[in-house]
């Protein structure tokens, strides 16, 4: 990984997951300026029914967007297209590739991040070399029908039993975003409370002002 542990961790602070479901008449590439405009310090593109060929062009796209603006952009799931884009990176779901098996295949110099729901998924996530863990769902949501809840409680566990960057993930919104104070998570990453709001960039920059807030409780 080419930038520290701690740079890591405040890039981290507010995740942006793409969504094209709210796409409206505007493309991906549009509506992630927005948030990086409003404040978005790291982008994941999230595709799950695009062609790849058009996958991997609008992966290039947004990722020399987001180097423009100096903000880490990683890919979810595809490895194969995170290589032959030179993304800074994956993140992969437990029913996704083996973190260990990402490594070897992405090399040392690229963020790998890995969903985990327990203490012990965690820990084995982090000594298969990833970078970060994304925990949740925290709160219901619709952007995952499979996504399992993860308490207040469990959120705390796993993010004193890792010494990697840990983001709640899952149902977070300027509403409940304050909840989240001293489970020792680093940011928050979202998708609805960014993408499916009129605003964007406004949207992203409120999202910002409660995340510091929530972190620097």
């Amino acid at each position: 990984m080419n930038i520290s542990k701690e740079e890591l961790a405040s890039s981290l602070l507010v995740y942006a997951v793409t969504d094209r479901y709210w796409l409206k008449n505007e493309t991906l590439y549009q509506q992630v300026e927005k948030a990086l405009k409003g404040g978005a310090t790291f982008i994941q593109l999230r595709e799950k029914t695009l062609e790849e060929d058009k996958f991997l062009e609008e992966a290039k796209e947004i990722k020399e967007l987001c180097k423009k603006y100096n903000v880490p952009f990683v890919i979810n799931d595809n490895v194969d297209i995170a290589i032959a884009m030179d993304a800074d990176g994956v993140h992969v779901g437990q029913s996704d590739m083996e973190a260990g098996d990402v490594r070897a295949k992405l090399g040392p110099d690229k963020i790998i991040g890995v969903s985990a729901q327990t203490v012990e998924q965690a820990i084995l996530a982090e000594q298969r070399g990833a970078d970060y863990l994304g925990v949740g769902a925290v709160f219901p949501t619709g952007s995952k029908d499979d996504a399992d809840d993860v308490s207040h409680e469990m959120l705390t566990k796993i993010c004193a039993a890792v010494n990697i960057p840990v983001v709640a993930i899952g149902g977070i919104s300027k509403n409940n975003i304050l909840q989240l104070a001293k489970s020792g998570i680093c940011g928050v990453a979202v998708i609805s409370a960014i993408f499916a709001q009129p605003d964007i960039e406004q949207a992203t920059r409120e999202l910002r002002t409660l995340t510091e807030e929530m972190v620097q409780a």
